[in-house]
């Protein structure tokens, strides 16, 4: 099943907040010290207010007996959703490829 571009991805802090702490019977204060992070750090992961970095990844991935990328992706595709919406490109051109290896110059109002 595809998922609607339309639609916000789920930030990890959601994932954690609502199934995957709960699913532990930890308190949260215990997954920050598990984690070796602030309370407050995984407070506003917890949020959303921050982003999992790459060295949180890598806790979250060892206490919870999974891998890093899976948190990487997750904040990955949340951040692309978000600079999709927010960033203006429409003054950006897209260069294509040619056969001799010289790129050809879409303007941006032909997209």
């Amino acid at each position: 099943m595809k998922r609607d571009p339309n639609s916000c991805p789920t930030h990890p802090g959601e994932l954690l907040r609502k199934d995957v702490i709960p699913a532990t019977g930890e308190s949260k204060a215990a997954v920050a010290r598990l984690l070796g992070i602030s309370r407050q750090h995984l407070h506003s992961v917890l949020a959303e207010r921050k982003r999992v970095s790459p060295e949180v990844a890598v806790r979250l991935a060892k206490l919870f007996g999974n891998e890093p990328l899976f948190w990487i992706r997750m904040q990955g595709v949340y951040d692309a959703w978000h600079a999709c919406q927010d960033v203006d490109v429409s003054a950006v051109p897209t260069l294509i490829p040619s056969e001799r290896g010289v790129a050809s110059r879409r303007s941006a109002s032909s997209r």
